[in-house]
């Protein structure tokens, strides 16, 4: 077969879907030298991501000189019916990893959505953006002959908020990068903290500041947390700055926490299992989560962790970490003391984590996208 794969996330996105992107592509590469695979990608936003290009034989590189929003305005806003096979010539099958399918002529189409978040968190979101993510994957999924999510979860709301039928979506789990494992005594831990400035034990939380990912609420909790105990930990935030995040810093000055709660802004993929691993706890009360790779990753560096019980996040931690209402700012309190405070029950959640966190690799997910792939 001949498969095309829209790579612009792969090559442009250093969190997120570009990582998701990247690593099921890489897998591919390892797993499959039989298929031939055209990697489609738009004019890079600035420069590409290390390491995201791929050397193998029967893997291709078609970037063309057009912006991702361009080339969205052509597709889905203007619905110029310009198909893919334009710039990637002939192929059986082309597959978006990115929520978004452009026009595909004589092949079979794959869209993966991550999430609905859109829908049932509509006021999480930028206004614009929702209301374009309401038309193009609303589309774009009618449009695919298959589609691939991240977890049962968001299976079920494709099947239930949009109608898919059961037998055209299945569900592929991400896999975790091999760089996520314990770094004790790793020469990069002195490093990491030194350059970010992490003198204090600490809480870590990952993700792109935005009300979806409840650092307001967190912040709260943290508040309480200070005043019941006497535990010395800051709150350490990575994350580069969404839509609608302005609340979060206020929360931060209205509380007097500015000494206490450490920004780090966009954390590169290197430093994170350095700083998964330097933490003491890592917390994630997102209220929705198509997946959710930060507790996985947490957990495979052997680091406690407290998630929100929603959307997918039970699925993916399983026993293997505490969970909690996310909108309940006290009980979220109550599970970072206890997390902090019972040395058993932070010995097994790290076994019981790194466990877990084994049960998901990229080889298997390539796997099942390749089975998916040949059965067109």
């Amino acid at each position: 077969m001949r498969i095309g794969i829209d790579y612009t996330a792969g090559i442009s996105q250093g969190a997120g879907i570009g990582r998701y992107t990247r690593g099921f592509v890489r897998s591919l590469a390892k797993l499959d030298p039989r298929n031939q695979y055209v990697l489609f990608h738009a004019s890079p936003r600035g420069k590409v991501i290390a390491g995201a290009m791929i050397d193998a034989p029967n893997f291709h590189r078609c970037g063309v000189h057009l912006s991702e929003r361009t080339l969205a305005i052509l597709w889905h806003r203007l619905r110029v019916p310009l198909p893919i096979n334009v710039f990637t010539g002939h192929v059986d099958l082309f597959h978006a990893p990115d929520y978004t399918l452009p026009p595909v002529r004589r092949a079979a189409a794959v869209v993966t959505v991550h999430d609905l978040s859109f829908l049932l968190y509509p006021e999480c979101a930028d206004h614009g953006l929702r209301a374009y993510l309401e038309r193009a994957v609303l589309s774009s999924v009618g449009r695919a002959d298959f589609v691939v999510v991240d977890s049962l979860s968001t299976r079920n709301d494709l099947i239930c908020l949009l109608d898919v039928p059961p037998t055209k979506v299945a569900v592929v789990y991400p896999g975790l990068d091999e760089r996520f494992h314990p770094l004790a005594g790793d020469p990069a831990l002195a490093e990491v903290k030194a350059r970010w400035g992490l003198e204090r034990p600490f809480i870590l939380n990952v993700g792109t500041l935005e009300p979806r990912k409840n650092q307001a609420r967190l912040i709260q909790a943290y508040a309480l947390l200070k005043e019941r105990t006497s535990f010395p930990h800051q709150l350490v935030i990575a994350g580069g700055r969404g839509w609608l995040c302005e609340d979060i810093f206020r929360r931060v000055n209205e509380l007097g926490l500015k000494r206490d709660i450490h920004f780090l802004g966009y954390t590169a993929e290197d430093d994170l299992p350095a700083l998964y691993s330097l933490a003491d706890l890592f917390v994630f009360p997102s209220l929705y989560e198509g997946f959710g790779l930060p507790p996985l990753e947490a957990m495979a560096c052997g680091t406690p962790v407290v998630v929100s019980n929603s959307s997918s996040l039970p699925e993916v931690v399983g026993d293997a970490a505490i969970q909690v209402r996310p909108v309940d700012t006290d009980a979220l309190a109550t599970a970072l003391e206890q997390a902090l405070g019972d040395h058993v029950l932070r010995q097994e959640l790290r076994a019981k984590g790194l466990a877990r966190a084994r049960l998901f690799t990229w080889e298997a997910a390539a796997q099942q996208l390749l089975g998916i792939y040949e059965n067109f």
